[in-house]
Parts: structure tokens; C-alpha cells; sequence
């Protein structure tokens, strides 16, 4: 198994676009082409553009874009600029008049970290675009992680910052690989040690929470409502799928966040993984589903140990080799 870019895989093109100051931004994956697509919401605060076309029994059966966006609701607006941008293109479904853009996306909820006013817009969405045309991506407090942060149960000045992180395998001709925006509720923890990478700390000394054993322990009280997370990620692949097939692709890949958040799926995260199908390799769906999994499960872990401190957020960067407590869950 050979570790390649996720910008390797053909037919695909992946860039961000974010406001630093405000600490809020966007990635879009551009599949001009079209990508069989499937979806998997896994969360109980979703906020989504487009999921039910994906549905197995629906007509549109390829996307051209998905988007990963900050901004909670507000980001989605981002998406209009992506249309835009491929619209000018002439892609899109075509109804005769003109084409359509078929553009799926999610958004988590980072207008707790930066400017609240500040959302990822219609500019944005064009501004990404145009960096995936030129194969800019990067990883790290970026694009739809700039904003993200994890371990928020203790409040936000427990929490520390998460991240955008990608990873992508090939095996044989078969191409595999993840994006994922971080925002997680619980703690991300590495799966192969146990240790916790990033989550809920308390400071003098440092030593990691657990969210898992807090929430427990207040098993009577109602949790935070307003808490800011949802992680939101994508599953890209060359493998040939059908649309069913690229939904159970996309519900397997839902693994490697349970691997590597504790916990994962609350109702007040909007987890949601995209799968697209962007070639004609033939594989066996099962082997696609597990290997999405254990690409998603890289990908968190790359998103963590790359972001930056931001908005008075510390980062991986900044405890790493000063763990006073590597909790093993």
C-alpha cells in the first residue's frame, strides 16, 4: 500500500479559501466531470446542501462539486459561488437552457472562534475554486478547518484547536483518499496508542479531560446546546461505484471517526461524509468501504497534528512533547 497525495487522484481538484482574522473558511472538491456521489449524515445538528439527490432512488446521479464550509448555516452560501464558478465553466446538468452545477456540501458551526460576522460567502466559495484550478491545497487551521476546534464539553476554554487534514492511499490501481474539516465535540484520540492527540484539557498543571467520563458523570443534566461542533469530510475514490454503492461507501468511512473521536455522533455534532466515485477501477465495495475508514481515521489524525494555534486556541503544535497526562480511553 503505497501513501500518495489526494490531489493524485485524476479528475479531481481540491482547494480552500478562509479570512485568517475572522477565523472562518471553505474547501471545495471539484469534480468538473462528474462524480457518482453518495452520502452518510451520522449527526444530530446537520447542516447540508443537496443531500437528497443523493438518495439511491433520485434521478442526478454525479455531483460536480462538494463543498466543505465554516460558518454554521451562514456558510452555505459559499456554494453560490462555486456554482458560479462552474457554471462560467459550462458544467453542470444539462437542462437544455443551460447547465447546472450539481454542488452537494455541509457546514459545522465555527462562529464561536474569530468574527461571528464574518462567513464564508459567495466570494469565498469562487476564491476556492480557484485555488482547486491551481491544485492549492493545504492542510492545517485552513479552508472549512480554519475555525474548527475540539473537546468542547468543559467549555471553550477548555477546547483546542482542530483542523483540515487529508490522506490518501493506492493499492494496486485502486486510489483511495479523505478530507476531513475536524470540529468535533469529544476528543480526538490516536486509535493505534490510545493517546489523546487533542480535546478538553485543563491548564497547571496540563493534563487532558476525558469528555467521555465527564459527560457521564453529569448524566442528569442536559449537555450544552450551543455547543459548536460537526465534523464533515469526504471519501474520494477512482473505484467504479453505483450511487448505492457510494452511500455504503460513505456509511464504513463513518468508522474512522469512531476510531478517532470520543464520543462521535452526538446530537450536537452534524457528522456527514461525502463518497464520490470519480473512475472506472474495478474493486470490491467492501474493500473500498474498509479502506475509507482507515483513510478517514489518517485524515483526523493529519487534520490535528497540523493545525495551528488560532484565536487563542492552543493547538497539537503547542502540547506536543509536554503531556503531563496521555490518557488512554
Amino acid at each position: 500500500m503505497e501513501i500518495k497525495k489526494i490531489t493524485d487522484i485524476p479528475g479531481i481538484q481540491i482547494g480552500n479559501a478562509h479570512d485568517l482574522d475572522a477565523v472562518t473558511g471553505c474547501t471545495v472538491i471539484l469534480c468538473e466531470q462528474g462524480a457518482v456521489t453518495g452520502v452518510d449524515v451520522r449527526g444530530g445538528a446537520p447542516g447540508t446542501r443537496e443531500t437528497d439527490l443523493l438518495k439511491s432512488e433520485n434521478y442526478v446521479d454525479k455531483v460536480h462539486a462538494v463543498m466543505l464550509a465554516g460558518g454554521s448555516a451562514f456558510g452555505l452560501d459559499a456554494a453560490a459561488g462555486i456554482m458560479q464558478f462552474l457554471e462560467e465553466k459550462g458544467v453542470g446538468f444539462d437542462v437544455g437552457v443551460t447547465k447546472v452545477p450539481i454542488v452537494c456540501g455541509a457546514v459545522l458551526f465555527d462562529l464561536a472562534c474569530g468574527d461571528h460576522r464574518v462567513r464564508p460567502d459567495k466570494a469565498m466559495g469562487y476564491q476556492a475554486c480557484i485555488a482547486a484550478q491551481r491544485q492549492e491545497f493545504s492542510e492545517g487551521s485552513v479552508g472549512a478547518g480554519t475555525g474548527a476546534t475540539v473537546g468542547k464539553f468543559f467549555g471553550s476554554q477548555h477546547a483546542m484547536k482542530g483542523g483540515l487534514g487529508s490522506y490518501c492511499v493506492q493499492v494496486g490501481n485502486l486510489m483511495l483518499g479523505a478530507v476531513v474539516a475536524v470540529n468535533c465535540f469529544g476528543d480526538v484520540i490516536d486509535p493505534g496508542s490510545g493517546a489523546v492527540l487533542a480535546g478538553a484539557y485543563q491548564d497547571d498543571p496540563f493534563a487532558f479531560l476525558s469528555t467521555e467520563e465527564g459527560m457521564i458523570k453529569q448524566y442528569d443534566k442536559a449537555t450544552n446546546a450551543f455547543a459548536s461542533n460537526t465534523t464533515i469530510g469526504a471519501i474520494i475514490t477512482n473505484a467504479a461505484l453505483t450511487k448505492a454503492q457510494a452511500n455504503k461507501v460513505a456509511s464504513m468511512a463513518h468508522n474512522g471517526y469512531a476510531r478517532t473521536m470520543r464520543p462521535a455522533h452526538t446530537m450536537l455534532d452534524g457528522d456527514t461524509i461525502f463518497a464520490l466515485s470519480a473512475g472506472h477501477v474495478a474493486a470490491d465495495v467492501n474493500v473500498v468501504g474498509l479502506l475509507a475508514a482507515r483513510v478517514m481515521e489518517q485524515a483526523v489524525i493529519s487534520a490535528i497534528k497540523k493545525a495551528s494555534p488560532l484565536s487563542g486556541f492552543k493547538s497539537f503544535q503547542d502540547v506536543n512533547g509536554r503531556f503531563v497526562n496521555m490518557r488512554k480511553l
